[in-house]
This record gives structure tokens, C-alpha cells and sequence, in this order.
């Protein structure tokens, strides 16, 4: 009865068909997400979610099955967003962790009425600094939501403690981990860390089996105060982007989240940029931090930040200071790891 597709960020798209049953689930599933996350009936809640063609959309039904009060805005205009803040005055917000970023540019929010921003579409919602970084200056919570566009959308919610993603999908999707360069499971302990794989329970219209999310991420068992005894996630990185200086593995959301500690000195704003096609790569590893917006360049900042990455990813890095603005901005999606074209080819040498 519908058709999706995930955005081809390194690829052709892929279709994701829906029954009318598979729609149910998907709509099920996101909104235990967000009710885990604290949305309930009554709030006014503005997105920034388009309708479609992703999967994201689908979600949508998730806000008004929970009772909110939704103001869907969509993206391709942060001056509309800001005004319908102003004027309609939402208690919460929905959108990635980038936009959620780059809003605090164009607006001091810190009196707005949201008070609650649910971040979903990227990591770095769970990074402390960042998210201390936003909560500071949205002066609102902020928890994390996580969906897989072949898989289904918001499939994870964080609750009010901020210890990973709750399932809300639990019954519709079976969840595993493995080693993401052997293949191997592994147990769901407390603490565990591999790779995201994600199985479809009742899904009808080109059901998955195993699928490698690619995604990266950390386990929690153990008991939440909150209640719920699913397991919970938080979502290091992609391997995909994941790279290899001297066998030790560095993801660009680590980079960026040691960087930014050291605001209000940078815009914590990151780019790593391999010097070399493949995985693999000989050190210093190349990174560029954007300075903060008055700030001025600075020999001894750029050393303590390498110093500071060398001590916390075992990684030597050749820190690039740039001045305010000279990093791309996104309504959507950050890039954090930049190749050259001719190295491209040779790090997905396939179409996926």
C-alpha cells in the first residue's frame, strides 16, 4: 500500500515496500519510541521530518497515535521553523542533532517554550558534550530517537534517565550483535559493543533478514529506572565511517565529541579528512576544528586538542584551525568524514 525509499547516501536507493499491516507496526513501534523519549497527549510537538519519499516520514502517524498536538514543518526553511516556534509555541522539537545545531546559530532559543528536543537521523545526541552543549543553550532536555530506513523509522526511544535508546519495536524486530570485521555474534551483556543487526518479525513486504545496520553501538541491560526492560543502545558511529591509524579504530563522532570540550573556544564543528583511500590509514590523521565564533587562531589550542585526542583515541592527529562559518552547516545530516574524489571509488568500490 506504500513505498519508501532510504536516501542512497552511498548507493542507489533502496525501496522499502509496506503492507497495510507493516505500516500498523512501523506506526506502533515509533510512537512507544517517542513516548519513551516523553512525548504525551496534550504537547505540542513540531517536526522537521518530510512527509516523504524516506521512511522517516512514516513516523509520522506516531504523533498523533500518542495524542500530541503536531506541527509538521518539514525542512528547507530555518526562518519558518524559528517563526513557528515564536508563534505557536511548541513544548517540544523534533530533528537531527545537526539542525538542532545549527538553529542556536540563527536564534538564541534559550527562552523559547521548548523544552524537550528529540534528536534522531545521525549520532551525536548521545555524546555528553554535545548534548550538554544543546541542552545548555536550547535550556531543554535533550534524548535521543533512532530508526534504520530499511528496517522502519524511530525504532529506539531514550527516556527521561539518558542511558541509551529503549526498543520500541520490541516483538516486530529481533536485535543482535556481531563483530563488525569477523561477523561473529555476540552477547547482548551489559557493555557490549559491535555492530547493529536487525531482523523483521511481522514484516510482510520484503521482510530482512539479519541486516548489518553498519551502525555501531554500545549495549545496556541492566535495570532502567524508568521501567521499561528492553535493551537499551547508544549509537557510537557508523562503521562505515569508522577508519584504522595503526590498528586502533576511530570513529569521527569520537573525534568531534573530544573536540568538543574544549568549547567555548571551538564551534565543535569537526571534518576528518584521510589522506589515503581505504580503512586503513598511517598517522597523523588529518582533522579540522572550526573555531569558535570570535575566536582567533591559536598554535597552542591546536596542540592541546591533538594532545587531548591522542590521550582519549590513542590516535596522532594533524589539527587544522579554521575560522567560524568555513564548515558546512545542515538542515539534515553533518558530514564529519570528507575523501577526495579519486580516493572514493576505492572505499565503496560497490554499490550498496
Amino acid at each position: 500500500m506504500r513505498v519508501y525509499s532510504t536516501s542512497g547516501t552511498t548507493g542507489t536507493p533502496s525501496y522499502v515496500p509496506l503492507t497495510a499491516a507493516d505500516l500498523e507496526n512501523w506506526v506502533t513501534g515509533s510512537a512507544r519510541s517517542y513516548a519513551a523519549s516523553g512525548l504525551a497527549a496534550g504537547d505540542r510537538v513540531l517536526t522537521t521530518y518530510n512527509a516523504g519519499p524516506f521512511v522517516a516520514g512514516a513516523a509520522l502517524g506516531a504523533f498523533e497515535r500518542i495524542g500530541v498536538c503536531h506541527i509538521p514543518v518539514g525542512t528547507g526553511s530555518s526562518e519558518r521553523l524559528l517563526q513557528a516556534i515564536e508563534t505557536l509555541r511548541p513544548d517540544a522539537v523534533v530533528l537531527t542533532p545537526s539542525y538542532a545545531e545549527y538553529l542556536l546559530e540563527l536564534a538564541d532559543l534559550r527562552e523559547s517554550s521548548v523544552r524537550r528536543v528529540v534528536v534522531a537521523g545521525e549520532p551525536g545526541g548521545g555524546e555528553p558534550a554535545f548534548r550538554a552543549r544543546l541542552e545548555d543553550r536550547w535550556d531543554a532536555r535533550v534524548t535521543e530517537a533512532m530508526g534504520v530506513g530499511d528496517i522502519g523509522p524511530s525504532l529506539f526511544g531514550e527516556c527521561e534517565e539518558q542511558d541509551g535508546m529503549h526498543l520500541g519495536a520490541r516483538g516486530f524486530v529481533h536485535v543482535e550483535l556481531i563483530d563488525p570485521e569477523t561477523g561473529a555474534a555476540l552477547e547482548l551483556n551489559d557493555g557490549a559493543a559491535g555492530e547493529l543487526v536487525l531482523t523483521h518479525l511481522r514484516h510482510r513486504a520484503a521482510p530482512l533478514l539479519r541486516f548489518r545496520t553498519r551502525d555501531h553501538v554500545v549495549v545496556r541491560t541492566g535495570p532502567c529506572p524508568c521501567g521499561r526492560t528492553s535493551p537499551r543502545l547508544r549509537c557510537v558511529g557508523r562503521t562505515d565511517d569508522m577508519l584504522i591509524v595503526r590498528g586502533v579504530n576511530v570513529f569521527p563522532s569520537a573525534v568531534r565529541e573530544v573536540v568538543s570540550g574544549f568549547a567555548p573556544d571551538v564551534s565543535g564543528r569537526v571534518l576528518v579528512k584521510p589522506r589515503a583511500p581505504g580503512v586503513k590509514q598511517e598517522p597523523p590523521l588529518p582533522v579540522v576544528v572550526e573555531l569558535a565564533r570570535d575566536a582567533r587562531d591559536n598554535t597552542a589550542l591546536a596542540q592541546a586538542i591533538r594532545e587531548r585526542l591522542r590521550t582519549v583515541l590513542v590516535v596522532q592527529t594533524h589539527v587544522e584551525l579554521v575560522p567560524w562559518g568555513s564548515l558546512q552547516r545542515s538542515e539534515y545530516k553533518s558530514k564529519l568524514i570528507e575523501y577526495a574524489e579519486s580516493q572514493k571509488e576505492e572505499r565503496w568500490p560497490q554499490t550498496r
